[in-house]
């Protein structure tokens, strides 16, 4: 057991903690009795996704020209994107870009709270999938988080309040942008709500979160296919791989960061729902009604 825990934190013990974006391909580790069968996944490469790389010509051109040094895909999601804009009962009250809804002076000033998701993926193990955020990702960049997140879009298929069905299809949609997951192998009907917490975080002096974030959670087997302009690394863990990650990050060790919902997630809600989990009784532990103010 110690040295199966042991090797288990080797494996988050490098700076990059897996193989990086550098790569063309990453590995994934999964564990029985401490460490997991490691599957090697074919990574997507920049080439596929140069198409999105254009910036579209928007109102925003100026700030854009500003931004000149991030990186091409994310800008044009940060002006292409069109988030939900809710107030803090969660109506629905506009709609912004990526752009401005993440930019600290505006969450500041109280015009920038929207609709966010996070997702939880768990295998048939009941070990649940992390990733780490690309470099050239605006916010948090390199930092560990859950499986999943992102924001449903002001679109009519991502706006559906019923039985959250929107943020669902917005689900969906980044699994494959980001892991490469098929549509048919996340079922948008298995997507099981848990609920929903209100918070803000700053990321740097200019950037920062300030989500009503949907907490959705899923136990699928599937496959992986990374998307390096999105994701850094992936790895599965268990319980104890995930304390174990939890103390590196508190320790400062290894560089290794979590994201800030993550974090919140964990510590308030996350074991007790991974119980649910395991005795497969998920919609019994929901609650949409509340919105947990963190």
């Amino acid at each position: 057991m110690a040295a199966s825990a042991a090797r288990s934190l080797a494996l988050f013990s490098s700076a990059s903690l897996g193989l990086g974006r550098a790569s063309s391909r990453l590995a994934v580790s999964s564990s029985s009795s401490g460490l997991l069968p490691r599957t090697t996944l074919a990574v997507r490469g920049r080439s596929a996704f140069a198409a999105t790389a254009v910036v579209m010509g928007k109102s925003g051109t100026a700030d854009a020209e500003a931004d000149a040094g991030m990186d091409a895909v994310q800008r044009r999601l940060m002006f292409d994107d069109e988030c939900i804009l809710v107030d803090e009962q969660d109506n629905v009250i506009g709609h912004e870009s990526k752009y401005n809804c993440h930019l600290m002076e505006k969450i500041d000033s109280g015009h920038a709270l929207h609709r966010a998701f996070s997702v939880f993926l768990f295998n048939s193990k009941y070990e649940l999938l992390l990733q780490q955020r690309s470099t050239t990702k605006v916010t948090f960049p390199l930092v560990w988080t859950n499986t999943c997140c992102s924001h449903p879009l002001y679109r009519e298929s991502e706006l559906i309040e019923e039985n959250s069905e929107g943020v669902r299809n917005a689900a969906q949609r980044k699994l494959f942008d980001e892991l490469g997951i098929q549509a048919e192998e996340l079922p948008v009907d298995q997507f099981i709500p848990l609920g929903k917490m209100l918070y803000k975080a700053p990321s740097d002096g200019k950037w920062g979160e300030h989500e009503l974030d949907y907490l959705l959670f899923m136990v699928r087997d599937v496959k992986l296919n990374p998307n390096p302009e999105e994701v850094s690394d992936v790895k599965y863990v268990n319980r104890e791989e995930l304390k174990q990650l939890l103390k590196k990050a508190d320790a400062g060790e290894g560089g290794i960061k979590l994201s800030p919902w993550f974090r919140l997630v964990v510590d308030n809600f996350l074991m007790g729902w991974w119980d649910h989990v395991e005795q497969g009784t998920l919609k019994e532990a929901a609650d949409m009604k509340t919105i947990h103010r963190l």
